[in-house]
């Protein structure tokens, strides 16, 4: 999955073709909606600045492997988000667990 803002860049039949034969699905925000993909916007600049900016893998696996490290080991247990409120994913899960079990 692809995911990219509605320009026409990415919505041209070049983009288009390349995501055919490379396998790839498209997604894309709706127009005039800021705020429906904010969050995954967020998440991949995020990636890309932190992790895979200038590095080359050599296999699909090999990407794979390295953002599946990347959120399973940094950005879940220790990235915060101001969305909730300044926790990390692991640490407001855990919380919002242990509330359900309070009740």
């Amino acid at each position: 999955m692809v995911h990219s803002d509605p320009g026409s860049q990415f919505s041209s039949a070049d983009w288009q073709s390349f995501l055919k034969a490379n396998h790839l699905e498209g997604s894309m925000s709706h127009r005039g909606n800021c705020h429906d993909n904010a969050v995954a916007e967020s998440f991949f600049q995020l990636l890309k600045r932190e992790r895979i900016k200038r590095r080359t893998y050599l296999t699909r696996e090999a990407a794979g492997s390295d953002v599946f490290d990347y959120i399973a080991m940094f950005y879940n247990p220790r990235r915060r988000h101001s969305t909730s409120d300044d926790l990390s994913p692991v640490e407001y899960e855990r919380r919002y667990t242990q509330s359900l079990a309070d009740v």
